[in-house]
């Protein structure tokens, strides 16, 4: 049986391979103990017990939202990729608006994909306004297509109509998956210019789409 005092001991074991399995039995205990003792994996020398704890936080930092946001700004300075991505991940499933200005900063001084990805999802959840232009610029960048699909679905989610003008064009984008998420964002933000847009691609040659489209102008 995992107890916190057993945990506690993987937890500062010299095996790495000990450390990560106490990280996942925090998730048998008491989430406020387990919320308490998670603050000595995620400042571990191995890169995956940061990783494997920092992502535990996006569920266990509601416990308490303020030493979560610290260590999660902490954690978005990581010297790897990896971990700050899953401290994007969590920030915004914790809807920690408060990191906002140390997400952004993250975005742009950063080199990686998954890195960038995961802060434009972030900023969906969050519905941080201040995320607008932030998520246009993502938008209109070279990166790569999954940084893209996250912009246009982080507009969506956060529901300013002045999104529409900048989704309407991607409606048209050779990549389907691209048109289905522009069928979500546009859906959320239900505007007349929107709902025109979706009955375009009521046609659309991708069957996904185009059935998508048809139940979002059904259930409006």
């Amino acid at each position: 049986m995992n107890t916190p005092d057993s945990i506690r001991d993987l937890l500062q074991s010299q095996d790495f391979g000990d450390r990560l399995r106490g990280v996942n039995q925090l998730r048998t205990i008491d989430p406020a103990i387990a919320f308490e003792l998670i603050q000595i994996p995620v400042a571990d020398s191995n890169v995956r017990v940061r990783y494997a704890a920092v992502s535990q936080l996006a569920s266990l930092g509601s416990q308490n939202r303020e030493a979560a946001l610290s260590l999660l700004k902490v954690a978005l300075a990581d010297v790897e990729a990896d971990v700050q991505a899953a401290a994007a991940d969590s920030i915004g499933a914790l809807k920690l608006t408060e990191a906002y200005e140390q997400l952004e900063a993250l975005y742009h001084r950063t080199s990686e994909w998954l890195v960038s990805f995961s802060v434009i999802a972030a900023l969906g959840e969050l519905g941080e306004p201040r995320s607008f232009d932030l998520l246009k610029a993502a938008l209109g960048s070279n990166n790569e297509v999954l940084v893209k699909t996250a912009a246009i679905g982080s507009l969506g989610e956060l529901g300013d109509a002045r999104a529409v003008e900048l989704l309407t064009p991607y409606a048209t984008d050779s990549d389907w998956q691209i048109r289905y998420r522009v069928v979500q964002a546009l859906a959320r933000l239900n505007t007349p210019e929107a709902r025109a847009t979706i009955e375009t691609l009521t046609h659309d040659e991708a069957e996904q789409v185009a059935s998508h489209a048809k139940q979002v102008l059904a259930a409006s």
